[in-house]
């Protein structure tokens, strides 16, 4: 397939290589230049453009926020208007997504976000979540198992797949305050954070997102960011934007927010949104 591939950062760049690798005929565009190298040199073609990028069967972005999406779509030599079908894997908001639905022209629009960290994006093993009209998403298949291996379909309405993902990464963020409020009570007792990480995993917590995560907190392991805590910050306000919008209380949500923008304020953007867990103790005193 003629795909283009638009945003090359970490998960990106991960994708748009397993896109290659599946044999797909694969242009590259990124607003930084040099991170398409790597992607030249294995074979993709450097779109001169986001424009460019799209004049093939799906183009698809994988960008940092709303603002970067609404730039590659409607700014200068933008895709707008480029036959593509347009499959966003970003994290975007609500309001956001149901723009690109309205305003999608011939090729049409899918809103496909992924769950999985980079050593997920690079291994092809992400899970899509994917809402658009059926016929569309049939045709991005290939490209989804190409990147993923299981693809989630939530419906036609393109922001349910935002709203899903938004809904995760708040779940994600709750499950890291959770374990990093027990893992701080228990080295504050004398239980070390790891022994407590076993015994919770291998009884009540085996879920994927306790061992990455309380793993990560184990060993402190905040750098190199796996996802920035500036983003995950931007995830939260989007799922506070959705909150406010459907009049649902989450009061959880705005801890998470403020441990979120006191660890960015404490230790830099460079750091992974999992060291939030520092702002606890710091808290503690530790």
């Amino acid at each position: 397939m003629k795909v283009g591939f638009i945003g090359l950062g970490q998960m990106g760049g991960a994708m748009a290589r397993n896109l290659l690798k599946a044999g797909h005929e694969v242009s590259v565009w990124n607003r930084s230049a040099d991170k398409a190298a790597p992607l030249t040199e294995a074979g993709a073609r450097a779109a001169s453009s986001p424009a460019d990028a799209a004049q093939g069967e799906v183009v698809m972005t994988m960008l940092a926020d709303d603002r970067a999406v609404e730039a590659v779509v409607w700014g200068e030599d933008g895709i707008a208007a480029a036959p593509a079908l347009h499959v966003s894997h970003s994290t975007i908001g609500v309001a956001l997504a149901e723009r690109l639905a309205a305003e999608s022209r011939a090729g049409g629009y899918v809103s496909a976000p992924v769950f999985g960290r980079p050593p997920a994006a690079e291994a092809g093993k992400l899970f899509v979540v994917a809402a658009g009209e059926d016929a569309a998403i049939d045709r991005a298949q290939p490209l989804f198992d190409a990147i993923g291996q299981r693809t989630f379909r939530v419906g036609e309405r393109a922001p349910a797949a935002n709203l899903v993902k938004l809904s995760g990464n708040f779940m994600i963020m709750a499950a890291v305050e959770a374990m990093a409020e027990a893992m701080t009570l228990a080295e504050r007792g004398g239980v070390a954070r790891a022994a407590l990480l076993e015994i919770l995993t291998e009884t009540l917590f085996g879920a994927p997102v306790y061992r990455t995560y309380g793993e990560l907190l184990v060993r402190d392991e905040f750098r190199p960011a796996g996802f920035p805590a500036p983003l995950g910050l931007k995830d939260m306000t989007l799922a506070d934007a959705a909150a406010t919008a459907y009049r649902v209380p989450m009061p959880l949500l705005g801890i998470v927010r403020d441990h979120l923008r006191g660890t960015i304020a404490a230790e830099g953007e460079d750091i992974d949104w999992s060291a939030m867990a520092l702002a606890l103790r710091r808290g503690a005193g530790m």
